[in-house]
C-alpha cells in the first residue's frame, strides 16, 4: 500500500455500499443521509451477514448502557427503510425475534488517500465544544413526548424539520431538545435564527458567522460554508425557515452531503422538501374534551397546565378550582392548544381574572371556529390572539411595544431608551410590564441584560407602528443610536477599546443593518446613512464580514452627496480599496480607490487615514509583485513615522523591510524587520489587522524568513518561521497564518526538511480552500507540486505548479510567482521537456529583472545552467558562465545560502571536467563561511562533494 493511504471495508451489494470507515451509506455512488445510531444499526446488520440480529443485541450494539423504548427502534427502521427506498425490503423484520439484512454482500478493500481532515475520534479530547442555545428561563410545559420522539428522529435522520403554525412552539421544543442533546452528543450544537434576514442570500454568511468561519470571499455560498465546516459533528438548528425556504434548503442540504457529521434540525411552517428530510409535525398541547372537565379530566391536560404554570408565575398564590378550572379549560379549547397564545392569555387572567378573560376570547375567536379554523394561515389565528392581547394594554405599553418592534435584533434598555426618545425609567418599568404579560422576553443567551419581542409579537406590533405612521420616527432614531452606539470603530483613538468590548457590537449587527437599509432606502436619510456606514466601516472588517463591508461602501460612496471630499468619503474609500483586495484582488479599480483615499487623506492632513491608505497601496503594490512601487509606497509611510510615535516607525520599518526582502536587500531588510519586531507593540496587533490589513509582528517573522535563509542563518530561518506560525494561530486571522504557512513550507523545502513542508503545505491548502483564500491555496498548491518535483514525481509536479500558478495570475498575486515558475521550470527539464522549462526560465528571468525580483535570480541562472548540461549543450563555457554569473549574484546580495547552491552545481560541473583542483576551491570558499545550518540538505550535499573531490 502506498505511503498516505488507508485500507477500508466497504459492503457491496446491487449498486448499495456500506462504507465503514467513512461511515455513508451510498447508491450508486451517491451519499444518502442517514442519521449516525442508523447508520451503527446497518453497520451491525451487514456485519451479520444476512444472520438474524435479536432486537436485544442490536439496542445493546447502537444504544449501549441506555434503556430505549420499542418506539424509538421502530423510528430507525423507518429511517433506514426510507434511506433504502424501492430496495426498503431488505431490511427483513422477523416478528417477536429481531431483524436481518438480505442480499449477497461483498467486501471490498479500498485502498484510498489519507483524508487531510481529522477524524472525529481523532479530534483532541481537550476540544471545547461550542453551543449558543439560551438558557431557558422556564420549565418546558407539556412537551416530554414531543422532546422524546424529536430525538430519536435526530439519531435517525440527518434532517428533521418541525413543522406547525406559529406560535406552535417549535423553536422552545428545538432549543429544548437541543439543551438536552449538547452534554452527549460529543460535538457543537449552534443555533441560527434566520428571522431578521430580509435577503436570502445573507443565510450562507448568517450560518458561517454563527458558526464563527472567517471567509474572506466576495461571496459565501452553502458550499463554502460546508468546506469550511468539514468533518466538525455538530447539531445545527435553523430557526424560522419559512421565509427563506429556498436558500435555507439548499444551506441544509449542502451541509448534509458535504459534511458527514453535521445533523440539521430546522424550523419551519412548510418542509424543506431535501433529500433525506424527516418532517416532524409539531402538535398542539391537549386540551379538555368538551364536557369533560373533571378536575382530573382537565388537569392531565398538557395546554391547562402550561396556563396554570405561567399563571403562577405571576400570582404565586393562584389555585384554579371549581368555576375557574372550567374556564380555564373553555380558555385553552377557544386557542386551540397554542402554546403562544395561551401564556397571553396566562398572563391577562393573572391581572384581569380567569373570568373576564374567558369573556374575551369568546368575542375575539368568533371567527376561529369549525373546520376551517385549522386551515387559516399561522398569522391569522396569532393575530386574534395579539389584537386582544393588545388592547388589554395601556397607551403607554402599546407606543413602547409598537417602538421595540424595530428591532430585528433585540434591543438593550439604551437602545430602547433612544428610540422611545423618553426617560430610561420610564422605558425599563415599560418593559417590565411587558415581560409579565408575555410581550418580550429575556435573552438568555447573553450576559449582558437584553431583551427580545417573540417573532410573531415583532411582527405585528411592526403592523401597528406602520398604522400609526411612526416607522419612519423610530428607525431614524434607531439609525442614530447606531451612529452613536458604534462611534468608537471611527474614532481611532478609542478603536482598541471598542475591539475589547466587542461581544457587545456584535450583537447589534442585524439592528446595524435595519438602519442602514433604510437610511439608504428611497424613503430614508441617505447623508445620514453614508455618516453611519463611514461610521461603522471598521466594525464589518472585526465581523469578517468583508464582502459586506465592501458593499455598504459601494452603497454609501453611490449616494455621497455632499459629503464628497469629506473624511466621511475618506474612510469609505480606504475601507473599500482593502475590501476589493481581499475579495476582487488587485483590480485597476482598487488601485484608484486607495490613491484617491490617500489623496484625500493627504488633503484633509489625516494621518490615521493616510497611514491606512498607504498601507493599502503598499499591500497591493507588494501582492502584485510592484516591488519598487511598494517600497516608493513604503519611505513614504517612513517619512511621516519619523515625527510620530514608536509604533508608526515600527510600522514603517516592517513596510521598508518586506519589499526590501525580495529585492534581495538582505541586511538592511532583516535589520529593518527585526527593528519592527523589536519595537512593535503587542497590544495594537488586533487593531492594526483591522487598520492596515496584515499583523505586524507575524508578517515580519514571515518575510524575514526570506533574509535570514538567504544570509545563511538557516536555523535561525526555521526557528523564526516556525515562531510565525505560532504567533499567526492565536491571531485567529485565516490570511496571517497563510502568510506564516507558505515562508515555514518554502524554509522547510528549501532546507530539504520535506516532512515540514509537506505539513506546512497541506494545512496551508486547506485552510485556504476553507477561507475562500484563492491565492494562499495556489502557492500550497506549488509547494506540493515543489514538494513532488523533490520526492521524484516530476510529472505531478509540473499539473501542481501550473494550476497553482494560473490562480496566481488570475488573482495578480505574483509575490511568489518567481519561486515557483523556476520550479516549473526545473520540473520540466525532469521529464525531458527541456526546451519548455529553457522557455519558462527565461520568462521567469525577464519578470523578476524587471521588477526588481532579485533575490531568486541566483537561483533562476543556477536552474537555467542545470537545464543546459541536461540537454547536453555543447557550450560548456556558456553553462559555467551562468553558474559563476548565479554566484557572483548571490555574492553581491551576500545570499550565502544561493551562493553555496550555485557553487554545489559549478563544482559539479568542473569536476566532470577533471578541474577538481578549481571544484574544491570554489565550494570550500563558500562552506567555509556557515557558522550554522549544518544539518540542512544543501550543506550536507557541499559536505559530501567536498570530501569526494580529490
Amino acid at each position: 500500500m502506498a505511503l498516505g493511504q488507508v485500507e477500508r471495508r466497504v459492503f457491496e451489494f446491487r449498486g448499495w455500499e456500506v462504507d465503514l470507515a467513512r461511515r455513508e451509506l451510498r447508491a450508486l455512488g451517491s451519499a444518502v443521509p442517514i442519521g449516525s445510531r442508523a447508520f451503527e444499526i446497518i453497520e451491525t446488520l451487514v456485519q451479520s451477514a444476512g444472520e438474524l440480529v435479536t432486537k436485544d443485541d442490536l439496542m445493546q450494539r447502537v444504544w449501549p448502557g441506555i434503556v430505549v423504548e420499542d418506539n424509538t427502534v421502530q423510528v430507525h427502521m423507518s429511517a433506514i427503510r426510507k434511506a433504502f427506498g424501492p430496495d426498503r425490503n431488505m431490511l427483513k423484520t422477523v416478528s417477536g425475534r429481531g431483524y436481518r439484512l438480505l442480499g449477497d454482500w461483498m467486501i471490498r478493500q479500498d485502498s484510498s488517500p489519507a483524508e487531510p481532515v481529522m477524524s472525529e475520534r481523532a479530534r483532541p479530547t481537550e476540544y471545547a465544544f461550542r453551543t449558543n442555545i439560551p438558557v431557558a428561563t422556564s420549565a418546558l410545559v407539556g412537551r416530554e413526548v414531543a422532546v422524546q420522539e424529536v430525538g430519536d428522529l435526530i439519531s435517525a435522520f440527518r434532517v428533521v424539520t418541525l413543522i406547525g403554525p406559529g406560535g406552535i412552539g417549535k423553536t422552545v421544543l428545538a432549543t429544548e431538545l437541543a439543551r438536552k442533546l449538547f452534554p452527549t452528543l460529543k460535538g457543537d450544537v449552534l443555533f441560527v435564527e434566520l428571522v431578521s434576514l430580509s435577503d436570502p442570500d445573507l443565510v450562507p454568511s448568517t450560518v458561517a458567522h454563527i458558526l464563527n468561519l472567517q471567509l474572506h470571499s466576495d461571496g459565501t455560498s452553502p458550499e463554502l460554508v460546508a468546506r469550511a465546516v468539514g468533518d466538525r459533528r455538530m447539531l445545527l438548528i435553523l430557526d424560522n425557515c419559512e421565509h427563506m425556504i429556498d436558500a435555507a434548503a439548499t444551506m441544509a442540504e449542502t451541509l448534509v452531503h458535504l459534511c458527514p457529521n453535521v445533523s440539521v434540525l430546522a424550523t419551519s411552517r412548510e418542509l424543506l422538501r431535501i433529500e433525506g428530510e424527516c418532517a416532524y409535525q409539531v402538535p398542539t398541547l391537549d386540551v379538555p374534551e368538551e364536557g369533560g372537565e373533571s378536575f382530573d379530566d382537565v388537569v392531565s391536560c398538557s395546554a391547562v397546565q402550561l396556563f396554570i404554570a405561567r399563571t403562577r408565575s405571576l400570582r404565586a398564590d393562584f389555585q384554579p378550582q371549581g368555576d375557574k378550572l372550567a374556564a380555564i379549560a373553555a380558555i385553552c379549547r377557544h386557542l386551540d392548544g397554542i402554546p403562544l397564545a395561551i401564556e397571553f392569555a396566562a398572563a391577562r387572567a393573572a391581572t384581569l381574572g380567569i373570568e373576564q378573560v374567558a369573556g374575551r376570547l369568546a368575542d375575539r375567536f368568533v371567527l376561529l371556529t369549525g373546520g376551517r379554523r385549522t386551515a387559516l394561515p399561522r398569522h391569522q389565528t396569532l393575530r386574534a390572539a395579539l389584537d386582544w392581547s393588545y388592547e388589554l394594554l395601556p397607551e403607554t405599553e402599546r407606543r413602547l411595544l409598537r417602538h421595540l418592534a424595530i428591532f430585528p435584533a433585540g434591543f438593550t434598555i439604551d437602545a430602547a431608551t433612544a428610540v422611545m426618545n423618553d426617560q430610561e425609567s420610564s422605558v425599563a418599568l415599560g418593559i417590565s410590564n411587558l415581560i409579565s404579560k408575555s410581550l418580550v422576553s429575556l435573552d438568555g443567551s447573553e450576559a449582558a441584560p437584553r431583551w427580545r419581542l417573540l417573532e410573531t409579537v415583532r411582527v405585528y406590533a411592526r403592523e401597528k407602528l406602520a398604522f400609526n405612521r411612526e416607522c419612519d420616527q423610530s428607525i431614524r432614531r434607531l439609525a442614530e443610536f447606531c451612529l452613536t452606539l458604534f462611534a468608537p470603530f471611527g474614532t481611532e483613538s478609542e478603536l482598541q477599546v471598542a475591539i475589547d468590548d466587542f461581544g457587545r457590537y456584535a450583537r447589534e449587527v442585524d439592528n446595524l443593518r435595519a438602519a442602514l437599509n433604510w437610511a439608504f432606502s428611497q424613503d430614508g436619510d441617505h447623508a445620514l446613512g453614508v455618516e453611519l456606514a463611514a461610521t461603522a466601516s471598521d466594525f464589518w472588517v472585526a465581523m469578517s464580514l468583508v464582502a459586506e463591508a465592501c458593499e455598504w461602501a459601494c452603497t454609501a460612496l453611490d449616494q455621497i452627496g455632499e459629503a464628497a471630499g469629506t473624511h466621511r468619503e475618506l474612510v469609505l474609500q480606504c475601507n473599500l480599496g482593502f475590501a476589493l483586495i481581499y475579495t476582487q484582488g488587485m483590480s485597476q479599480r482598487t488601485y484608484e480607490i486607495l490613491s484617491r483615499a490617500l489623496t484625500l487623506a493627504r488633503e484633509i492632513e489625516d494621518f490615521d487615514c493616510q497611514q491606512r491608505a498607504t498601507c493599502g497601496l503598499w499591500l497591493f503594490s507588494a501582492r502584485s509583485g510592484a516591488l519598487n512601487e511598494a517600497l516608493a509606497f513604503a519611505r513614504d509611510y517612513e517619512a511621516v513615522a519619523r515625527a510620530r510615535n514608536l509604533e508608526s516607525r515600527a510600522t514603517a520599518a516592517w513596510l521598508v523591510g518586506v519589499p526590501q526582502s525580495y529585492m534581495a536587500a538582505h541586511v538592511e531588510a532583516n535589520a529593518q524587520l527585526q527593528r519592527a519586531l523589536e519595537q512593535y507593540p503587542p497590544a495594537r496587533r488586533r487593531r492594526d489587522m483591522i487598520r492596515l490589513g496584515g499583523d505586524v509582528r507575524c508578517s515580519a517573522l514571515s518575510h524575514n524568513t526570506v533574509n535570514l535563509l538567504s544570509l545563511g542563518l538557516l536555523d535561525t530561518a526555521l526557528r523564526g518561521a516556525k515562531l510565525a506560525v505560532e504567533e499567526a494561530r492565536l491571531t485567529d486571522q485565516p490570511f496571517v497564518l497563510c502568510v506564516a504557512l507558505w515562508s515555514a513550507g518554502f524554509a522547510s523545502l528549501s532546507l530539504g526538511d520535506m516532512e515540514a513542508a509537506r505539513h506546512y503545505g497541506e494545512e496551508l491548502v486547506d485552510l485556504a480552500y476553507k477561507r475562500a483564500l484563492r491565492p494562499f491555496r495556489a502557492a500550497g498548491l506549488c509547494l506540493r507540486g515543489s514538494l513532488a518535483l523533490r520526492r521524484g514525481a516530476p510529472a505531478t509536479g509540473i499539473e501542481l505548479l501550473r494550476a497553482g500558478l494560473a490562480d496566481m495570475r488570475e488573482t495578480v498575486y505574483l509575490l511568489f510567482d518567481p519561486c515557483f515558475r523556476k520550479e516549473l521550470a526545473a520540473a520540466l527539464g525532469a521529464t525531458g521537456r527541456i526546451d519548455d522549462g529553457l522557455t519558462e526560465i527565461e520568462e521567469t528571468l525577464g519578470f523578476a529583472t524587471e521588477t526588481n525580483y532579485l533575490w531568486y535570480v541566483p537561483e533562476i541562472l543556477r536552474t537555467k545552467g542545470e537545464l543546459l548540461m541536461l540537454q547536453g549543450s555543447n557550450e560548456p563555457a556558456s553553462i559555467e558562465n551562468l553558474f559563476r554569473q548565479a554566484m557572483a549574484h548571490a555574492n553581491g546580495q551576500k545570499a550565502l545560502y544561493w551562493e553555496l547552491s550555485a557553487a554545489i552545481s559549478l563544482a559539479e560541473f568542473l569536476r566532470d571536467y577533471r578541474r577538481n583542483d578549481e571544484a574544491k576551491a570554489v565550494l570550500s570558499s563558500v562552506y567555509n563561511r556557515f557558522t550554522e545550518g549544518f544539518s540542512a540538505s544543501t550543506v550536507r550535499k557541499a559536505r559530501a562533494l567536498l570530501s569526494e573531490l580529490p
